[in-house]
C-alpha cells in the first residue's frame, strides 16, 4: 500500500569499506554506511574482534563518525606492535537483522 515506506527494514551496507594502505602517523577513513528502518546501529571489527571507539575510549585514536565510518585520527605502528593493521568489518544491526559489509585490509605502508 501507500504506506510502505514506513515499514520498517533490516539493515543494509550501501557503502562498502575499501582495502587502503596507509603511511603510518597518517589519517585514515574506513568507509561504511548503512541504510535500514530505525537507523542500524554500526560496530566495526577487526580479525574478528571489535574495534573500540572514542564512545568507549574516549582518548581513542579511532571515531566513529556519524554514518558509520571509522576514522583514524592517525595510523599507529611502532616496533612492538601494529595496532590498526589487519581485515575490518562493518556490521549494521537493528532488531530486524545485521548487515556485514565486505572485508576490508587496511595496511601501513613499508618503514
Amino acid at each position: 500500500g501507500s504506506h510502505s515506506q514506513l515499514e520498517d527494514t533490516a539493515p543494509r551496507i550501501v557503502e562498502h569499506p575499501t582495502d587502503l594502505l596507509v603511511s603510518k602517523g597518517e589519517p585514515a577513513t574506513l568507509s561504511c554506511k548503512a541504510e535500514g528502518r530505525p537507523a542500524p546501529a554500526v560496530e566495526w571489527y577487526k580479525d574478528g574482534e571489535r574495534v573500540e571507539t572514542d564512545r568507549e575510549d574516549p582518548r581513542s585514536h579511532r571515531t566513529l563518525l556519524p554514518g558509520g565510518s571509522l576514522f583514524f585520527l592517525r595510523i599507529l605502528h611502532g616496533r612492538r606492535g601494529k595496532p590498526d593493521e589487519g581485515v575490518y568489518v562493518c556490521v549494521a544491526r537493528n532488531y530486524l537483522g545485521e548487515a556485514t559489509s565486505r572485508n576490508a585490509s587496511l595496511e601501513v605502508a613499508g618503514e
